[in-house]
């Protein structure tokens, strides 16, 4: 044996002569119990971890539905349907009205969906192409800097991009474009796209990069240029993957509120002409946060706001399976499935 080779269970002797071993051959009885114990508590612990987190979620969710069904279900059947019915068809939002208040969400759940198809219409294509980039072209010391400093953008607290938005973004536009107000939905669309493109690009890099040198490397013995090889081999192979980062981007901008209540300009209507965007909007997580502070608790404006929240679960929830579905696909695929 080497004298100076090592291993944490063997010791040489002094002189190098003898071999010493530092664990028994075999455990006791009381050595085996003990390493079953723990194995088990280990085991046990990471399990109460688990579900305790699944339940806090579950809690959560629980809490917004108690809370929002007195606005669905009170009254008689009829009057649930046409409260229902207002709060998706309708644009008058006036809760706080003494006579008659009005719970038309339909402005509202528009706002949200108009602001986060903005912002991915933005963030979409440069993201891709941002990780095609750090995939394909980028040399490897470049993308090994620059993938930890993009994602380092999703460190920064959304309040900071709210601040930026109002005290810097808005005057500009109001300067340079003319605006009424700065506070609008280009101005929410371009902080969210920014927001939205650290999740982006990191997980649409990562699919790109989990299809390997060998797909790339018979595209290229085919003859294939590398921009042929990236734009009809790679993109198309690793489109699972890129789905599931637009969707995750997607849950970034329409779950965010700080931005789109500092920066939307919150006006409860639907942009007309659609293609307008210096039009304030308001969005569903905005109006949350602004109203629900204010909200005496069991009132009807108390249990609509939940409403919108119980709403917001189930957007945000359908994405999350959604890109839970095409996650699975790309691991499928770099398994070699």
């Amino acid at each position: 044996m080497n004298n100076g080779a090592t291993h944490p269970n063997i010791t040489l002797e002094p002189d190098g002569s003898a071999v010493r071993f530092t664990r028994p051959l075999s455990l006791s009885a009381s050595q085996d119990l003990r390493g079953y114990l723990v194995s088990h508590a280990g085991r046990g612990l990471l399990f109460l971890i688990t579900f305790l987190s699944v339940v806090a979620v579950l809690l959560i969710f629980a809490f917004v539905v108690v809370e929002a069904a007195p606005f669905f279900f009170g009254g008689s059947f009829a009057e649930a349907f046409a409260r229902v019915r207002q709060f998706l068809a309708s644009n008058n939002w006036y809760p706080q009205r003494e006579h008659d208040p009005q719970f038309g969400a339909l402005a509202i759940i528009v706002g949200s969906l108009y602001v986060t198809a903005c912002s991915l219409a933005l963030a979409v294509p440069v993201g891709v192409l941002a990780a095609v980039f750090l995939s394909d072209i980028a040399p490897f010391g470049a993308r090994q800097v620059c993938k930890p400093v993009i994602e380092i953008l999703a460190a920064i607290p959304s309040v900071a991009y709210g601040v930026f938005a109002v005290m810097v973004v808005a005057p500009w536009m109001q300067r340079r474009f003319g605006f009424d107000t700065g506070a609008n939905a280009l101005n929410a669309s371009l902080i969210l796209a920014v927001m939205a493109l650290p999740t982006i690009i990191s997980v649409a890099e990562d699919a790109l990069s989990a299809i390997g040198r060998k797909t790339r490397e018979a595209s290229y013995a085919l003859g294939a240029t590398r921009a042929e090889t990236i734009i009809k081999v790679v993109i198309p192979t690793a489109h699972s993957g890129i789905i599931a980062a637009v969707i995750l981007g997607m849950m970034r901008a329409i779950g965010e509120t700080m931005v789109v209540w500092m920066a939307s300009g919150n006006a409860a209507r639907i942009p007309s002409p659609w293609w307008d965007l210096s039009q304030s909007i308001r969005t569903m997580t905005a109006t949350i946060a602004g109203e629900l502070g204010e909200v005496p608790k069991g009132t009807d404006h108390y249990h609509v706001l939940f409403a919108i929240g119980v709403l917001l679960l189930v957007f945000t929830f359908t994405l999350n399976l959604c890109s839970e579905y095409f996650m699975a696909k790309v691991k499928k695929q770099a398994q070699g499935g």
